[in-house]
């Protein structure tokens, strides 16, 4: 299974319409969403293209292929737009002999990792800055932001297959790799 993982749209169509488009170059399986799905929050700018009328729809299209986490900004009236649940404060992947937590990372993070086994990752945005740090019991992973990236970072995503982790650009370009 092929995974594109995608976090903190934050509302943006511009941005929302680019990970669409990724999803379909890359041949993914699966769109995973680290929350943060249509509102931009108090402490962020408005991301380009702030629509979230628009993001609904484009992200509704593809429902059946949506597996997607609460974010801090996510509220029970994005639900009643979304036809894909995004109320869970996390997910499980099981790729062979280890798993996915995926997460926001408001609640769980490497601070206050859950339980997880060696080469097991740790997957969460929150902090808009893609990272992939070797922990003493896990690996941690973060795709950064679609949209609101900071400390400098590109707007990105990552693509998977469970042992091969790629960061890229919103344009799609790789900058960074990591092999389980």
């Amino acid at each position: 299974m092929k995974l594109l993982i995608a976090s903190d749209i934050h509302g943006s169509a511009y941005y929302c319409e680019k990970i669409v488009e990724a999803f379909k170059k890359e041949g993914a399986d699966k769109l995973l969403l680290l929350g943060d799905v249509l509102y931009h929050g108090p402490r962020n700018d408005l991301p380009k293209d702030y629509d979230p009328k628009k993001v609904a729809p484009m992200l509704n299209a593809m429902k059946e292929k949506i597996i997607a986490v609460k974010g801090n900004c996510d509220s029970d009236v994005d639900q009643m737009v979304l036809e894909f649940p995004i109320m869970a404060p996390y997910a499980i992947i099981a790729f062979e002999n280890r798993c996915i937590f995926a997460t926001h990372g408001d609640k769980f993070n490497v601070d206050d990792p859950p339980f997880l086994n060696k080469n097991d990752v740790l997957l969460y945005g929150h902090f808009h800055v893609p990272a992939c740090k070797v922990m003493e019991n896990f690996i941690y992973m973060n795709p950064g932001s679609v949209s609101i990236p900071k400390e400098n970072s590109a707007h990105s995503y990552m693509v998977t297959d469970g042992k091969h982790f790629v960061w890229k650009d919103a344009d799609g370009n790789t900058y960074m790799e990591y092999e389980l």
